[in-house]
């Protein structure tokens, strides 16, 4: 039976088609958009084994046209088994694509070269960024060593790797991202092409309902210039997103599903559409906060990346947080007196602390701690629309980052309050242990959770 079983995660072969032109006008850095690429996942249409019987040397091609994502299929075998008992691919996969698919390989070729002229995302841009031909991902400087230098005020430019390039440079490639609904005219046939990315690469990733109205959308696409001056648009990525409606009078938008197809993974795109995501939801007076439906560790990382950047690329912020007049160089966060509530504490706990550079005063108090001042950090959470949990993080990880590690009451002050958080976050489970136990569960989580902020920091260098 092993001799007739294909590994349909290897079998499956998908195809961003670009027309002849544009695939030609690609240079050598960039050939592997246009490459063959495999999913990560296809157990939600060919079963839990992601096996398929019945042939040898099975191929299932899977074209799209680069833009408007039109499909076409064809499956290609040395041998195949005969009887009932055999799998039928390409069926089994025709029932999760879009009824508009494309039944043969001539007509296909030429609805890619028509659509490269003519297609046109749906919605309205929201957002965008230039990239050279040649630019890859740059390496991130560590935020602990620049620290507050060189930072850009919020909303102040794009993506990060954008800057310094003209959008007219003939080097120049533009990635755009736009919001639509289903109302958005022919959004909802898109739609219908470009869902199937999420079972190919969301784990528990499921189809959602159109009849469900309130869905909305972020398309991201990249956008390159021919030589007679036509604008040609590739599909990149795109996220749902809910909205939920947030006590008193306000919104909650919770980004339910979100992909970056195979070519363009690892390439910084993922970061770009979630800050173009975050940056919609900080313009529109509807949303009071963005959250996200069960990340996954990989999407938390990305998350955490791009919220602490926007964070420390706020200058009022970084001033707060860090008690500094000026900003440009690096801070310790110190404290003064005993371990506990030291003369650097008030009656309700609130830090007086000194943010300190080179061991010296350099500003004000930092409104960071530890431990954080509470109605500060409020206040920001407010202005920045994050989610409470998400941005206690963040605010523990910013802390983590500048502790001097010489100034035991710091540390402490900073072991209390994550303790004092995941106390609260995980009160129910701790309330069935002794005490003893309670203690050292909850150290051994605050380790686990210290471990997790020192690799999120490196992940930033």
């Amino acid at each position: 039976m092993t001799d007739w079983t294909t590994d349909s995660n290897e079998a499956l072969q998908i195809h961003l088609v670009r027309a002849n032109e544009d695939d030609v006008l690609l240079p050598a850095s960039k050939k592997k958009l246009s490459d063959v690429f495999h999913p990560k996942f296809t157990y939600p249409i060919f079963g839990e084994e992601e096996k398929i019987y019945g042939y040898k040397n099975l191929s299932i091609k899977f074209s799209m046209a680069s833009g408007s994502l039109r499909q076409f299929v064809s499956v290609e075998q040395t041998a195949r088994l005969t009887g009932t008992a055999i799998d039928d691919p390409e069926n089994t996969l025709y029932q999760y694509l879009s009824d508009d698919r494309i039944k043969t390989k001539e007509e296909f070729i030429k609805r890619v070269e028509e659509d490269a002229k003519t297609f046109k995302p749906m919605g309205t841009k929201i957002y965008s960024y230039v990239r050279s031909q040649g630019s890859g991902k740059q390496p991130s400087k560590d935020p602990r060593d620049t620290t507050i230098g060189k930072l850009k005020e919020r909303n102040g430019g794009g993506d990060a790797h954008s800057r310094h390039i003209d959008e007219e440079s003939p080097d120049a490639v533009v990635y755009e991202v736009y919001h639509a609904n289903w109302s958005t005219p022919g959004f909802l046939e898109y739609h219908r092409r470009m869902q199937i990315f999420i079972l190919l690469y969301i784990e528990a990733g499921s189809y959602i309902q159109e009849d469900e109205e309130k869905w909305e959308f972020v398309t991201l696409f990249e956008r390159r210039k021919r030589r007679d001056g036509t604008q040609v648009y590739h599909f990149v990525g795109y996220s749902s997103l809910y909205p939920f409606y947030f006590y008193p009078a306000s919104t909650r938008l919770r980004l339910s599903q979100f992909v970056i197809v195979g070519p363009y993974q690892k390439q910084g795109h993922g970061s770009a559409l979630y800050k173009a995501i975050h940056d919609f939801v900080l313009s529109s007076p509807r949303f009071a906060e963005l959250t996200v439906e069960d990340p996954s560790e990989d999407f938390e990382d990305l998350r955490d990346k791009v919220d602490l950047r926007t964070l420390l690329n706020h200058k009022e912020f970084v001033q707060e947080a860090y008690g500094v007049s000026q900003v440009g160089q690096p801070v310790r966060l110190r404290r003064g007196g005993r371990e506990g509530l030291s003369s650097n504490t008030d009656a309700k706990g609130e830090s007086k602390g000194e943010a300190r550079s080179g061991g010296g005063k350099v500003g004000s108090k930092a409104m960071l701690g530890p431990p954080t001042k509470s109605k500060w950090a409020e206040r920001w959470r407010r202005e920045l629309k994050f989610a409470k949990r998400q941005y206690d993080r963040l605010i523990e990880i910013l802390v983590l980052r500048a502790l001097d590690p010489e100034d035991e009451a710091t540390q402490r002050a900073f072991r209390l309050q994550v303790k004092a958080r995941l106390k609260t976050f995980n009160f129910e489970t701790l309330m069935q242990l002794e005490q003893d136990e309670q203690y050292d569960k909850l150290e051994e989580t605050f380790q686990s959770v210290k471990e997790g902020y020192e690799r999120v920091l490196n992940m930033l260098k």
